[in-house]
């Protein structure tokens, strides 16, 4: 299926977003059992916690040790597991072949649901079949946009990494921009190459991918530190997750470099750096709402039998523009380890 978004289709994933934002406070101000509301803070919020049967979710995603992004995928998750009555188990393995492990080791265990992120999605496609054999309903989040539904997932919620490069490559070019380098921290992850592939897409300039080793910082600093050394020319580089735009400003001014850096996804350090200029902008892709949104539309599908998209659309949480124009207002929910 052609995942390009025309008109329409965007007009009907803004329509599947409110729709979805709509179930979820009705689903925050009642259970679906009918019983009675009880309440309790969740990341500071009073919400109406559920008293539906107890509900065995695991989330399973690719993260890389010490990738803080993740940090606020949890939290997402466990703020929906807290209001549903969910026991929520989280698991991560950034090779393919281990995160389908991981997913078996869910099937083995019976759980109620799993949501699973498909940055490697052939790894993914048998354990996803045994998954669908097994009865256990799988939805998608972060990455997999062009996958999640060839592999029998109920629904997904993400950022169409294309779609994110190509307004990034629209945006460089406005900002003046004459040579690009896109570091990709993860070689085979199809989100990453994806966002960097859109960014050539549009951008009009000279464009270079450069991979680096995200889990390696020392390494990855080395790397652009010394690209930037032999080709003074950059003038942009292009990161995609916060802690790797944070380590390639150091090498900027390791390497004398006058090249500005933006980056896919934010944390805390990341929105101050937009604040104090040393990194130009981000693209948020929300995904403390990820993470919500794939627990709680399990215990929506349980329970209720909702799904959102029919099946067919995914449900966008990005992209978003962060810079100097809205960081302050993004700060204040950073702070909460929301954004």
């Amino acid at each position: 299926m052609n995942r390009s978004l025309s008109p329409r289709s965007r007009r009907l994933t803004m329509a599947v977003a409110v729709a979805t934002s709509a179930a979820l406070a009705l689903a925050g101000c009642s259970s679906a059992s009918g019983g009675k509301k009880s309440e309790e803070s969740v990341g500071g919020v009073s919400a109406g916690k559920a008293t539906t049967p107890r509900m065995t979710i695991a989330m399973i995603t690719h993260a890389v040790p010490g990738d803080t992004f993740w940090d606020t995928i949890r939290k997402g998750a466990q703020a929906a597991a807290a209001k549903d009555n969910v026991k929520l188990i989280y698991s991560s393995d950034p090779a393919g072949g281990n995160q389908a492990n991981l997913v078996q080791n869910a099937i083995d265990q019976k759980v109620d649901g799993i949501a699973v992120t498909l940055a490697k999605p052939d790894a993914m496609k048998s354990v996803m079949a045994k998954a669908k054999q097994a009865g256990i309903p799988v939805v998608g989040f972060n990455s997999g946009v062009n996958d999640w539904e060839k592999q029998g997932l109920l629904e997904y919620f993400g950022q169409d990494e294309t779609v994110a490069g190509e307004a990034v490559g629209k945006k460089l070019n406005e900002l003046g921009a004459k040579n690009v380098v896109c570091g990709i921290q993860e070689q085979g992850q199809v989100a990453l190459e994806a966002r960097c592939a859109g960014v050539k897409k549009t951008f009009t300039g000279k464009f270079q991918t450069l991979f680096v080793n995200g889990a390696d910082m020392p390494s990855l600093k080395s790397t652009i530190t010394a690209k930037l050394s032999q080709d003074k020319t950059i003038d942009e580089v292009v990161m995609l997750g916060a802690p790797f735009a944070l380590t390639a400003a150091q090498a900027v001014t390791d390497a004398g470099s006058k090249a500005k850096v933006a980056t896919f996804d934010l944390n805390k350090d990341l929105v101050k750096a937009v604040q104090n200029g040393s990194i130009q902008f981000a693209v948020d892709q929300q995904p403390y709402l990820q993470g919500y949104l794939a627990v709680d539309s399990l215990w929506l599908y349980k329970n209720n039998g909702n799904y959102s998209g029919g099946g067919v659309a995914p449900v966008l949480t990005g992209p978003a523009f962060v810079d100097k124009s809205n960081v302050d207002t993004v700060a204040t929910f950073a702070a909460k380890g929301t954004r």
